[in-house]
């Protein structure tokens, strides 16, 4: 008779907890083939999480729509380029923006992803009506997306910083965003605004 192995005797719950400690997507979805059980125990484990990094992983659209649509809880997403490049076009961001969780988000980086344009970006920034930290540094979004957040400011007075590091958004497009949250920090470090006569105003 065989006998089963201890693991197998915890419940559901409790694998959740356990395989939420794993940040290995690909050890999850190794996990999730092992058995039905555990199939069921990896997508709660997605859904108790409240932050995901895809740093270090080579992603794509439909990965990263997938496992951040089953992240119901989740408040911080970091979808940065990486040495494997994560092939994040428009499509993944529209996907993203659908998710359960967008209205939730507080942080969203999108670091280097030069796979992405203003359409993207103001499809995600749009919905996500909880954000205080957005990073689109080192991409080539423009200032439309700077002026989609001044107009959907009513939805976004949370927001406290945004990283436009490499980017190519002149520097009086950040006048508007100064001047309905003049404690906004933009980023990066010793940018200096000059907003309307005010005088020189240092980013931290």
């Amino acid at each position: 008779m065989e006998v089963e192995a201890q693991i197998d005797q915890l419940p559901i719950d409790l694998l959740a907890h356990i395989f939420v400690l794993i940040t290995s997507f690909t050890d999850l979805a190794q996990a999730s083939s092992v058995c039905k059980k555990w199939k069921v125990a990896v997508k709660q484990s997605l859904a108790l999480r409240e932050n995901l990094s895809f740093a270090g992983w080579k992603m794509d659209d439909d990965s990263t729509a997938r496992l951040v649509g089953h992240a119901y809880s989740l408040k911080e997403l970091e979808i940065s380029r990486s040495r494997w490049d994560c092939q994040i076009t428009d499509k993944g961001l529209y996907r993203i923006s659908l998710a359960k969780c967008i209205s939730n988000l507080t942080c969203i980086s999108l670091w280097g992803l030069t796979g992405i344009t203003d359409r993207g970006v103001i499809q995600v920034i749009s919905r996500a009506s909880s954000l205080k930290h957005l990073n689109i540094g080192g991409t080539f979004v423009t200032d439309e997306s700077l002026y989609a957040i001044a107009n959907s400011c009513p939805q976004l007075k949370k927001l406290e910083s945004i990283n436009v590091w490499g980017t190519r958004i002149p520097v009086d497009c950040f006048i508007g965003l100064l001047t309905i949250s003049p404690a906004l920090q933009i980023k990066p470090e010793g940018l200096l605004l000059n907003v309307g006569n005010a005088s020189m105003l240092p980013v931290v």
